[in-house]
């Protein structure tokens, strides 16, 4: 972990860690995402949602540490978890992860901030963020998830524009790259205008301990995936007391 990297978050908003994976445990990543839409659809959760995509073109796939151990290895990853427990005043959760492959074709949805989603304003401080998992090299052709600069700054819903996605940019970035973003930053997916080219992210959702998860474990995680959980990652999911020390478990 860098102060450079730090300081560049919280003066932007986000910041790049680039080559996180390798391309081999990318192409692992990705095949197991692929496996993952397809057992969500067998088990009766739609991956598409025309209300929040335009266009029929995104899949959606929730709850994806139920679908196979590479998302929990991912999620706690040792070269992405030590920036968000340090922005995140060494009190983090796990609130959701989810992924969103948008392929050829795909519309963008409504311009929103994910720390809006969870709490009331004013967001003066930082009580949740995202790590986005870059599977497929990410730009503004697939479908670049895109953010307004300086947004993280807002704190209330009066400072944001009439037509926040007017001076958006991309996010860009390659595969095996994980983006760090802000959960006050106001966002929203890209466009796909590509003929040809998949855009796959993962969404590591994370907020301060004193903040609702988004997604209930206990319901949504199998009693089989629930025991294979480290007593660690059943307290970053709220599944067990979360008072093992994030720096003592790392060094056990």
């Amino acid at each position: 972990m860098t102060a450079s990297v730090l300081d560049a978050f919280r003066e932007h908003g986000h910041v790049v860690l680039p080559d996180v994976l390798d391309p081999e445990a990318v192409a692992h990543a990705r095949s197991e995402l692929v496996d993952a839409a397809s057992k969500s659809e067998d088990q009766g959760y739609p991956t598409r949602m025309d209300a929040l995509d335009p266009g029929g073109k995104n899949i959606r796939i929730y709850n994806l540490i139920e679908y196979s151990p590479v998302f929990t290895e991912l999620v706690s990853h040792p070269k992405v978890l030590p920036y968000v427990d340090e922005l995140l005043a060494g009190d983090l959760m796990i609130s959701n992860f989810t992924a969103n492959i948008a392929q050829p074709g795909s519309g963008s949805m409504n311009a929103h901030c994910d720390q809006s989603t969870v709490m009331p304003p004013p967001w003066t401080e930082l009580f949740a963020m995202n790590a986005i998992w870059c599977l497929d090299d990410t730009d503004e052709e697939n479908g670049a998830t895109r953010y307004l600069p300086g947004s993280h700054r807002f704190t209330s819903f009066g400072e944001v524009p009439d037509d926040p996605k007017k001076d958006m940019v991309p996010f860009e970035a390659k595969a095996g790259s994980v983006i760090l973003m802000d959960g006050r930053i106001w966002h929203t997916s890209g466009e796909n205008r590509s003929a040809n080219r998949e855009r796959a992210l993962l969404f590591a959702f994370y907020t301060r301990s004193f903040v609702r998860l988004q997604n209930n474990w206990w319901q949504t995680l199998s009693k089989e995936t629930r025991r294979n959980l480290s007593p660690q990652m059943q307290g970053w999911l709220g599944l067990a007391s979360p008072n093992i020390a994030y720096g003592t478990y790392l060094a056990s």
